[in-house]
Parts: C-alpha cells; sequence; structure tokens
C-alpha cells in the first residue's frame, strides 16, 4: 500500500480512538454505575461504498 494510504488510514484510526475513548468515558460519567461495573461494547466500522461491516465486541469496567 502506499505510504498516503497509509498515513490517512493512521490519522483516522487515531480520530477513532480518541474520540471513542471521549465519549465512553462522557457515558460512563452521565451513567453513574458503580465502582467496577462491566458495560457490554460493541464497535461497528462500515465504509461508503465498499461492503464493509466489521464488529468489534468487549467489556469495558467502570472507574
Amino acid at each position: 500500500m502506499s505510504e498516503e494510504f497509509n498515513m490517512s488510514m493512521r490519522k483516522f484510526l487515531k480520530q477513532v480512538g480518541v474520540t471513542s475513548q471521549q465519549a465512553i468515558e462522557e457515558a460512563l460519567r452521565d451513567a453513574g454505575g458503580s465502582p467496577g461495573q462491566k458495560y457490554h461494547a460493541r464497535m461497528v466500522l462500515t465504509i461508503e461504498g465498499m461492503e464493509l461491516e466489521h464488529v468489534v465486541t468487549g467489556d469495558i469496567t467502570g472507574p
């Protein structure tokens, strides 16, 4: 793959990581759950113009 592709991919994934973490932290604060409470998370990635749907699931333990 080209260097331009690699750079655009890394930029996108960094944005996804940072903004997702911020959204999760805000949601956890708003939820007001008990410490150590587990939440099941699901992230779905789609790309317009491509038949791609990538799903990642996992658990997040609240603060």
